[in-house]
């Protein structure tokens, strides 16, 4: 399958709003010019999760200077995505789609209803449209690699 094909790739952004793990607003408004991975995970404090997040914690920088921001999405309160931003010293925003439940995740596609959590999507984000999509099994983390090629940066 083509790591873009998706239903909202070529779409504009799905509205949304959520509070990032210090309490202030980010919403789909704010993403609407420059470049941002959103990127949907199921939960925070989970080993395949902190994993993921580590490494993309380590691609930021290159991220950074290419000029492509990093906003992680799961349905923990924000909260708990403070304790575990300081705890995992990450510094991109985590947001909560803690309530209404996985609301964001829904409008992106990527909630798995039995299990009450995001699916592992993430979305490239450029000038408020999704140009590009790719995602892995909820047990698998993403390579790296896909961040890097969706944005067309080298390997570190």
């Amino acid at each position: 399958m083509d790591p873009a094909a998706h239903p909202l790739v070529g779409a504009p952004v799905p509205g949304f709003s959520l509070q990032n793990q210090f309490g202030e607003t980010v919403s789909s408004a704010d993403l609407g010019s420059g470049r941002h991975f959103l990127v949907f995970y199921p939960f925070a404090f989970s080993r395949v999760c902190t994993a993921e997040l580590a490494a993309l914690e380590r691609l930021r920088p290159t991220l950074d200077q290419a000029g492509v921001h990093v906003h992680a999405v799961s349905v923990d309160h924000k909260y708990a995505l403070r304790a575990y931003a300081d705890e995992q010293g990450l510094g991109f925003d985590l947001l909560a789609d803690f309530w209404p439940h996985g609301a964001t995740a829904r409008a992106f596609g990527c909630f798995e209803q039995e299990q009450g959590r995001a699916l592992r999507s993430t979305f490239l984000l450029v000038d408020g449209q999704v140009v590009h999509h790719f995602s892995s099994d909820v047990g698998q983390a993403r390579n790296e690699q896909d961040y890097l090629d969706a944005v067309n940066l080298p390997r570190n």
